[in-house]
C-alpha cells in the first residue's frame, strides 16, 4: 500500500484517525479465488491464507494487514486476528463494505491452527524480531 493502487487506500484517504504505524509495511488481501470443489468452509480461507501470511514474512517486508470486505465477512475475519476499522463504509450507491486490519503477528498467530503451525509461526516472529 501508499502507493496509489490498493483499494483501501481509497476508504483510508480521509480517515485520519487509523494511526500512522499502521501503514509500515502494509499489504492489502485481495479475493481469494477457489473452484467450487475446493471450497470446504472457512478451514480453507484459513489454510489459504496461513501458509500466504508465512510465505510473505519469510520473503518481504510486512507488519500489517487491510481488506475491504462484506460486513459479514468482517466477521470471520475477525477470528482470524483482524480488526474493523471502519463498519460500514460505502462508495456511491455501492453496498456497504468493512475496512479491516490485522498486525502481522496477530493474524499468522490466529491463522495457525496446529502446534507445529504455531510453533512455526512463533519462530518466524522471533526471527524478524531479531
Amino acid at each position: 500500500m501508499d502507493r496509489g493502487l490498493a483499494p483501501c487506500e481509497t476508504l483510508l484517504a480521509d480517515k485520519p484517525l487509523v494511526p500512522a504505524r499502521f501503514y509500515d509495511a502494509s499489504w492489502e488481501v485481495g479475493r481469494l479465488a477457489l473452484a467450487p470443489e475446493y471450497r470446504s468452509g472457512p478451514d480453507a480461507l484459513k489454510r489459504c491464507l496461513y501458509l500466504t501470511l508465512l510465505h510473505l514474512v519469510r520473503t518481504t517486508s510486512i507488519e500489517n494487514l487491510f481488506a475491504a470486505c462484506t460486513p459479514l465477512l468482517s466477521r470471520l475475519y475477525r477470528r482470524f486476528g483482524f480488526s474493523v476499522l471502519i463498519k460500514e463504509a460505502q462508495e456511491g450507491n455501492a453496498d456497504p463494505i468493512s475496512l479491516i486490519h490485522g498486525h502481522v503477528p496477530s493474524v499468522l498467530m490466529a491463522l495457525a491452527s496446529t502446534d507445529e503451525e504455531k510453533l512455526q509461526a512463533q519462530m518466524e516472529m522471533i526471527r524478524l524480531a531479531a
